[in-house]
């Protein structure tokens, strides 16, 4: 990820159209450690944009819930990267209700914890 994990906190908070993924420090970030977070979450952005969800199945050696849906609909979900105070977000969301379902089943999985 390019940034110590044992320093930051990850939440994964749903929404009624999708969720998000925010990483915060948990302690007050450089500019540096922070254009980390910056990088990192676009380019998860940009992979699940693309249907690649390689990453959580790196991290979690399985192949989250809805992913596989997610890479289906993947041109009726969009991806948004924000700043956020002492880290960022991707705001993941979606109009169709198929999409919403998979996004919640994801951001759900057990070891994301949201």
């Amino acid at each position: 990820m390019g940034f110590a994990q044992g320093k930051t906190t990850h939440h994964f908070r749903l929404r009624k159209d999708g969720g998000a993924i925010q990483v915060t420090a948990t302690q007050l970030a450089t500019n540096r450690v922070e254009m980390k977070f910056q990088m990192h979450l676009h380019h998860i952005a940009q992979a699940f944009k693309s249907g690649d969800f390689n990453i959580p199945m790196f991290v979690h050696d399985q192949t989250p819930p809805g992913a596989a849906t997610m890479t289906k609909l993947k041109d009726q979900i969009h991806y948004k990267y924000e700043a956020a105070d002492n880290g960022g977000r991707v705001v993941i969301s979606s109009v169709n209700p198929e999409a919403v379902i998979a996004i919640h089943e994801f951001l759900k999985f057990s070891d994301h914890r949201a």
